[in-house]
């Protein structure tokens, strides 16, 4: 069976230049609807609708409301007013609103938030349906197999790198063709190792068809069912879902894409950095990172760790990087109040260190920068690179290796 880590679950994550396009549930629940898939039935409430007349006809025997943010954990979350956890189960339709008024116009703050949190604009009221089993499904896009692959297992709504790990016996991987819709066999299969047993054994099947139908018409990446639940009355619902969707693909799915709130979630430094083809991710240290390459700048930020530094940021300016892009990331760095020295770590392979020591020299100057920069290069063009850095006349430390650079830039902090 292949790594799922590394091979099978290639979720878009702080160190991958690419940035698929993320719906909040509440969105992939519409489009998995829209392809028959079943699913929960549900309500949105917002600032502008926040009161009975919604849910005058949606009756439940319970209901479950759920904060909507592109973030995990909610669950266990801290909204900046003191309420605790984003999403709640109630029976009572005044709870409802009370819960949604707790929640709408406030910061939700989780693990996978930052610091300040996520402010919530919309919450999910969901009909609550009695789940007696849980299982996960994914479909997804396999560079080893070279199109999609299915991952199936019985032991779903608990972590499935966690199951891969422990139990592998419980994940079964099957490819699949992006030319025809999955075998009728296949499909039997797959319901069977998922532990459906009789009249579900189709029902599931039908299900998995109809996601599969639903992952190539609209381009995605990643479909995550976590779980695909069996109920007591029979039914199998697809309970949460993830989907990612191929940026190339934007063309094709505009309609998918003007539902993209990231950017009003995200930084607004990461924000700018994909607008000039940068990969910015901020963190909390004081240290402002320039490198070339997601490799060398996880490997920068350890040994700013191990020098006793904290980096800002991680910032990867790419190959193919210019003068102007240089300036850009300069102008983002510099934009953090936290950053208090930066360090620029570049080995030009296919990056010119010219390129990048004149872009330092220009940034310099148009920024007036006050902060202490220390540079370390090697590679293509290193020699000018160093004599345009050393005839710039400014203050600008270079460092022999990477450990000098981060020793450098820790001691100017002090």
């Amino acid at each position: 069976m292949l790594s799922i880590r590394q091979n099978l679950f290639k979720k878009v994550n702080n160190w991958q230049q690419i940035r698929n396009l993320n719906l909040l549930e509440f969105q992939s629940k519409d489009l998995l609807q829209k392809y028959n898939v079943a699913i929960q039935q549900f309500q949105i409430l917002d600032s502008s609708n926040n009161d009975k007349t919604v849910l005058e006809k949606f009756d439940c025997p319970e209901y479950v409301v759920k904060a909507q943010i592109l973030a995990g954990g909610r669950g266990k979350g801290v909204f900046d007013n003191g309420f605790k956890g984003g999403v709640h189960i109630t029976t009572s339709k005044e709870e409802v609103l009370n819960l949604s008024k707790k929640m709408i116009g406030n910061r939700l703050i989780t693990k996978q938030t930052p610091k300040s949190g996520i402010t919530v604009k919309k919450v999910m009221v969901a009909r609550s349906v009695n789940i007696i089993r849980e299982t996960y499904l994914c479909i997804l896009l396999d560079r080893e197999h070279n199109g999609p692959v299915l991952i199936a297992s019985p032991a779903g709504g608990v972590d499935i790198e966690t199951v891969a790990e422990k139990t592998p016996e419980k994940i079964k991987t099957v490819p699949l063709n992006i030319d025809q819709a999955i075998p009728e066999q296949t499909l039997m299969e797959i319901a069977k190792f998922l532990d459906f047993k009789g009249a579900a054994i189709k029902t599931c099947a039908a299900e998995i068809q109809k996601l599969y139908t639903l992952f190539k018409a609209v381009d995605a990446v990643q479909i995550e069912i976590n779980p695909l639940a069996e109920t007591d009355k029979g039914e199998v619902i697809s309970i949460d879902a993830k989907l990612n969707f191929d940026d190339n693909a934007e063309f094709r799915q505009k309609d998918i894409f003007s539902m993209d709130i990231s950017e009003e979630e995200s930084d607004h430094r990461e924000v700018e950095a994909t607008k000039h083809n940068l990969n910015y991710v901020g963190m909390d240290g004081n240290i402002g990172c320039l490198v070339n390459g997601a490799g060398l700048a996880m490997a920068t930020m350890d040994i700013i760790k191990l020098n006793g530094g904290d980096p800002a940021n991680f910032l990867d300016v790419g190959g193919g990087v210019k003068e102007d892009q240089v300036l850009k990331a300069f102008q983002i760095l510099t934009s953090d109040p936290k950053v208090k020295s930066i360090l620029v770590n570049v080995f030009g392979g296919i990056v010119n260190c010219a390129t990048i020591a004149n872009g330092v020299v220009t940034a310099s100057r148009v920024l007036n920068l006050n902060v202490p920069l220390v540079v370390r290069l090697e590679g293509t063009n290193v020699t000018e690179a160093r004599k345009i850095l050393k005839d710039s006349g400014l203050a600008i430390q270079t460092a022999s290796d990477l450990d000098d650079a981060a020793q450098k830039a820790v001691s100017a902090l002090h």
